[in-house]
């Protein structure tokens, strides 16, 4: 009884170590961010691997979940003669929601992963040890480009991949519920506002926060050898995606009261 205890408080202590390191990190990029030298051309580097590159596992993801969606609600609403309005519920629920989140879920599998095992390896082969040799800080180098990528690019596939998602519920909708263009339109705008748009967009800035920061800390936390890399890769997504979902109830908390 007195092992698992002990192994319970050991997990525990590990635990709250580790968020104190990740939060120390995430005031220090925030800092840096702000501060001189302006590493202009890496951060661009960054924004087209994070975001140019995601842009087909964006919005194929997005594509078929709002085609599901409005099938799936359409279907529902059927038998009581309201298919009509599939269009502007789903709407509603692909922009507050599911395109945010399920964005920013996706994107982490494959933005976090990638983060991670870059600067794991460069930390294992040393790369990161020369960088201090030669007086750069690696937070300065590494993180806050990755990490101003993600935050601009998570908002951009989202605008994209909402968009997306709707069009393909339209052809749903009109091709298989038999809802007419001009009506499943109407109801869109009838029921979708820029209020609901705006609130979904918002919380993707804090998502993109948290991927880069967790795939950055991750990669700084990578064990010696191969298995050490994919190892931080692994926790490096499912604390990314984790935390995501966890913001995601907060901000949503927060939106609702200040704007019900």
């Amino acid at each position: 009884m007195g092992s698992v205890l002990s192994h319970i408080g050991q997990r525990t202590a590990e635990f709250f170590d580790s968020v104190g390191r990740l939060t120390q990190l995430y005031f220090q990029t925030l800092y840096l961010c702000f501060c001189p030298p302006w590493r202009i051309r890496l951060t661009i580097e960054q924004m087209v691997l994070i975001g140019v590159m995601s842009v087909p596992i964006a919005l194929l993801t997005a594509i078929f979940t709002g085609m599901v969606l409005v099938l799936q609600t359409g279907t529902q609403l059927k038998p009581m003669g309201m298919k009509v309005y599939a269009s502007g519920i789903s709407a509603i629920s692909f922009a507050r929601e599911i395109g945010p989140v399920l964005t920013s879920v996706v994107l982490a599998g494959r933005v976090s992963a990638g983060i991670t095992a870059e600067i794991g390896t460069m930390k294992v082969t040393e790369q990161i040890d020369a960088l201090k040799t030669l007086g750069t800080n690696p937070i300065s180098y590494l993180v806050v480009p990755r990490f101003i990528a993600a935050t601009l690019m998570f908002p951009a596939l989202t605008i994209l991949a909402i968009a997306v998602g709707i069009g393909g519920g339209f052809v749903v909708g009109v091709t298989i519920l038999q809802i007419t263009p001009g009506m499943y339109i109407t109801n869109i705008w009838k029921f979708l506002t820029l209020q609901d748009y705006l609130s979904g967009l918002f919380k993707t800035i804090f998502f993109g926060m948290i991927v880069g920061t967790v795939g950055c800390f991750k990669g700084f936390e990578t064990g010696f050898g191969a298995q050490g890399v994919g190892e931080a890769t692994t926790q490096s997504v499912v604390m990314s995606s984790i935390l995501i979902l966890v913001a995601n109830f907060l901000l949503t908390t927060w939106i609702i009261q200040i704007f019900p």
